[in-house]
């Protein structure tokens, strides 16, 4: 059975098919997020702890740590802004950690300091980023997200994605990293636009599953983009790709109808175990509020003195 270990300095978490599903906390990102990225470029990481903390309180497994805060030069200031992030993120919560850039001395910074074995997001089929992010992993021995495009972008034949991550997973075993760390993104694509998404992904999840015998993720609001009530198509979305075989999400902990879901899906699946999960957190439920996120308090000197997604695909191709 396929399991891909990913830990913190004091807590270890197994993402596998026998398990429950892993839900990435994605809110730690500034992409199409002004606010924070201003915030984050000011040296102001109240919003990062924030999130962090509601995140992991909204049962987040994981969290996504990304910096990406500008497109002008990133070689130059993302790998000190994510070092910084990264170092307040896990001295804050006990979760394990996704580092998350397309730069590539923004990653090897980041895996110099980060405590336990993090999950690298990401590496794609390009030549360049398999000879740049490869020996990382293989030197870190640490576990990298795949997402299944190459220098011809993103195709919309699913047997192209399909072929793109077999070509990852091989050119990973060409430098001693073994298939169980590698976690394969499939590239969930709008439903809007492209009538056949869903079909597309289960299709691709089943694949991954019984013939490369992978772990899986995505984005997994992509599937609503463009859509009204998109939390409605999510909640629905995450019962379907788990029954099809992924085994996590990067997704936002913080919506009760999508974590709702995720649990659900996990009593089916039979990831929990007796229902013993289900139970104790829905004994006594009361409908929240659309949207609601769960009150927590933020430590004055969590950041170290007191100082203080969309577009996901579309940012892999910047400069490592």
């Amino acid at each position: 059975m396929t399991r891909t270990i990913v830990a913190s300095a004091t807590k270890e978490i197994i993402i596998g098919f026998d398990q429950p599903f892993c839900v990435i906390g994605e809110r730690i990102n500034p992409t199409g997020r002004k606010k924070l990225a201003a915030e984050m470029i000011a040296g102001n990481f109240d919003t990062v702890i924030k999130d962090a903390l509601e995140q992991v309180a909204a049962g987040a497994t994981m969290l996504d740590v990304n910096a990406g805060v500008t497109a002008v030069d990133p070689n130059a200031t993302e790998p000190g802004l994510l070092v910084k992030t990264l170092e307040i993120v896990q001295n804050l919560v006990d979760v394990p950690l996704s580092i998350d850039s397309s730069v590539t001395a923004a990653i090897e910074a980041a895996l110099k300091v980060a405590k336990g074995r993090p999950l690298v997001n990401s590496v794609t089929g390009e030549e360049e980023k398999l000879e740049a992010i490869l020996p990382l992993i293989k030197k870190y021995n640490v576990p990298v997200v795949a997402i299944s495009n190459d220098e011809t972008g993103i195709s919309m034949d699913p047997d192209v994605r399909f072929a793109v991550a077999k070509k990852i997973v091989q050119r990973a075993a060409d430098f001693g990293i073994p298939a169980h760390d590698i976690v394969v993104d499939p590239l969930v694509m709008p439903i809007g636009a492209l009538g056949d998404a869903g079909r597309q992904v289960f299709a691709l999840l089943r694949r991954l599953r019984e013939e490369l015998k992978v772990n899986t993720t995505c984005g997994l609001s992509n599937i609503s983009f463009g859509l009204p009530h998109r939390h409605g198509i999510n909640a629905g979305f995450i019962p379907m790709v788990i029954g099809a075989g992924m085994t996590s999400a990067i997704m936002n902990p913080c919506r009760p109808q999508e974590m709702e879901a995720v649990h659900a899906a996990n009593v089916l699946n039979g990831t929990d175990a007796n229902c013993t999960y289900w139970i104790k957190k829905y004994r006594d439920h009361q409908p929240a509020a659309a949207g609601a996120a769960p009150a927590v308090s933020v430590p004055a000197d969590s950041a170290g003195g007191g100082r203080r997604r969309g577009g996901r695909e579309a940012r892999r191709g910047a400069a490592g």
